[in-house]
């Protein structure tokens, strides 16, 4: 059992270790007047710094979680330490030799589990660098040489090599007065058939340290054909590393990222090397997972969450950088702090642009070029054909809840304005309210939302913009109280009843004219049949033979003898239907091309610009026309 701390030792650890210096290695401090300094609580979420630090008392207050007390309180309750592993690892720092008071002293039984297995680490970390220099790390060292990697640069972060053999390290440790249980625990030994075996062989190491600067894994490169195993290699879930609690770099990168308020998430170590050797010092990576809600908690104690903060996510152009940066982007709120998105020329990462371009490129790689969620939602809406009405409305249906999750309100208005010029929807106030809708949706926690009343939104949504419901084999249910239904439905009968009214004109329109499914399929077939011009006495049959189907050919027989609503059924009334139907096309084709236009923007193709607005100019003069002169405009 392990001796007490002789109390002086500890009195003289906690006078030794000033609590701003301890505090400072795990969040960003800012004077707080009267001596005292404040921060962003590690102990609770907060939007606005309540944590204050006394450095001449030695002690720090939580006023938002009441979590309170000393240098020793503090680093136990953020490292999850006992009171005697806590009191060890500030007496190392301080250099301070503790005296034991039942029986001595023993490094090997009576310090916890956690010091013990964080000095196994810093043991092994320093045992692979040393190994780096060996003959058999020749690979490796070209490895890194490729990379644009010097002795240095390895030296700087801790880059080892572990040997190929099955028990070296094991070895190595065992002679340290490690046991096989604190070997297996740590994760840097594994079960063999005759006992422990190394966990990492033939491989490049990387060290992964915590925030406070200890070792708590490592990351292995396979470097050899006959390497079976995954290319990278983590230690695994251990009481001292937890994957989506690290950030490698983190202990290089801390001072920087508080000192600037900005962060750069890259993909890799050898990314971070990269970054930080081309002067951008606030590089850090993730390890083995994708960035989440833990590694943000850590960023946002050292950026302060203030309204320069930034974070720039720096992933490879092909198709799992691009999803890397959506599930970023799910996470984006729980920042305070603008994130943006780089990616490099050609897809390449920061390693390769290094190498290809030099420092520079690097540096100027993560100046901050597009905000995260326009990123987010250009990869969104690229999957829709947004020169139709029907392909803007589902990109709308997919957009408008992510821009909803964004809870600050002036943000998501701002931010639903941009999404209506990526869609081309020129009424941007229809985008906002639908953004709102579903943003109190969300906050009721879905009831009514959505999903459950998507129905009778999306055919709001359509109406107001004349789209066409998804067409179905039979086409939608028809909407009577449409008044675009109403009209193509009074055409097809007077099509059908009284060709000779709408004779030519009628064929001389297009199928797209008619914005109902049934409807147009009924125009095809009066098409198929010859159109309606000099319409022959066995018209009506041959327009019915035309029917695909007995869905469609039940339509003809039922617009052939329904009534025309009209007093009077003449060329008068028949040029009225066809002006409406026309104009209601043209003006739909209209709202497309200022779609279009809006899309291209200011920065555009001027040829192509210059096409566009050539059209909108003919489709405007030609509405104008219709208006004006009614059917003689045809």
């Amino acid at each position: 059992m392990a001796g007490r701390i002789n109390d002086e030792d500890v009195k003289a650890v906690r006078d030794a270790v000033p609590i701003d210096a301890v505090v400072s290695e795990y969040l960003q401090l800012r004077n707080a007047g009267g001596g005292n300094l404040k921060g962003l609580c590690p102990f609770h979420d907060e939007k606005s710094p309540s944590f204050q630090v006394s450095p001449s008392k030695g002690l720090f207050h939580c006023f938002g979680c009441q979590e309170g007390g000393d240098t020793i309180a503090f680093v136990m309750k953020i490292d999850h330490l006992t009171f005697s592993e806590t009191v060890e690892r500030l007496a190392a720092r301080a250099g301070i030799t503790l005296r034991y008071e039942e029986g001595g002293y023993n490094p090997g039984h009576q310090r916890g589990e956690r010091t013990r297995l964080v000095e196994a680490h810093k043991v092994a970390a320093q045992y692979y660098a040393d190994q780096l220099g060996s003959a058999e790390a020749e690979i490796g060292r070209k490895f890194l040489a490729e990379r644009g990697f010097d002795q240095a640069a390895a030296e700087h972060f801790g880059v080892g090599y572990s040997p190929a053999g099955w028990d070296h390290l094991t070895r190595f440790l065992r002679g340290k007065g490690f046991s096989d249980r604190e070997l297996i625990v740590s994760g840097l030994s594994q079960d063999g058939r005759r006992g422990p075996i190394d966990r990492f062989r033939g491989r490049l190491m990387w060290p992964i340290k915590d925030v406070g600067g200890d070792v708590v894994g490592f990351g292995a490169r396979r470097l050899r054909e006959d390497d079976n195993g995954p290319k990278y290699l983590n230690t695994p879930e251990t009481p001292i590393y937890k994957k989506s609690q690290v950030l490698y770099g983190i202990d290089l990168a801390k001072k920087d990222i508080a000192k600037v308020s900005r962060a750069v998430v890259v993909e890799g170590y050898t990314d971070v090397m990269a970054c930080h050797l081309a002067g951008v010092p606030t590089a850090i990576a993730t390890c083995g997972t994708s960035f989440g809600g833990d590694h943000i908690k850590i960023l946002r104690r050292l950026l302060m969450d203030n309204g320069t903060a930034r974070v720039i996510f720096t992933f490879d152009g092909d198709a799992a950088g691009q999803k890397a940066a959506l599930r970023a982007f799910e996470d984006d709120q729980k920042f305070a702090a603008e994130t943006y998105i780089a990616i490099a020329p050609d897809g390449m990462d920061p390693c390769e642009l290094r190498l290809a371009k030099g420092d520079e490129a690097v540096a100027d790689l993560v100046e901050p070029r597009v905000p995260l969620f326009e990123f987010a939602l250009r990869q969104i809406t690229g999957r829709y054909d947004l020169e139709i009405p029907s392909g803007r409305a589902a990109a709308l249906d997919e957009a408008a809840p992510i821009v909803a999750r964004i809870k600050n309100i002036a943000s998501q208005h701002e931010v639903a304005v941009q999404l209506a010029g990526m869609l081309g929807i020129l009424d941007t106030q229809f985008v906002v309210r639908r953004v709102a809708q579903i943003a109190r949706w969300q906050r009721q926690g879905g009831q009514g939302g959505p999903e459950q009343q998507r129905g009778g939104d999306r055919g709001r949504q359509r109406r107001m913009y004349d789209i066409p419901a998804p067409v179905a084999p039979a086409g939608p249910a028809l909407n009577l109280r449409s008044p675009a239904h109403r009209t193509e439905r009074e055409l097809l009968k007077l099509a059908l009843q009284y060709p000779e009214l709408v004779s030519p004109a009628f064929d001389a329109y297009g199928i797209d004219e008619f914005t109902a499914a049934p409807y147009a399929a009924v125009r095809q077939c009066v098409q198929d049949a010859g159109g309606a011009t000099d319409a022959p006495s066995d018209y009506l049959d041959a327009v019915r033979e035309a029917a695909p189907d007995d869905t469609v050919r039940s339509l003809v027989t039922e617009l052939a003898v329904e009534t025309i609503f009209a007093k009077a059924v003449d060329e008068a009334y028949a040029g009225d239907q066809l002006v409406t139907v026309r104009l209601r096309a043209v003006d739909r084709r209209i709202r497309d091309v200022q779609s279009t236009l809006a899309r291209l923007g200011p920065h555009g193709d001027p040829g192509q610009v210059s096409a566009v607005q050539n059209e909108l100019w003919v489709l405007t003069q030609y509405g104008q026309s219709l208006r004006t002169h009614g059917a003689a405009a045809l």
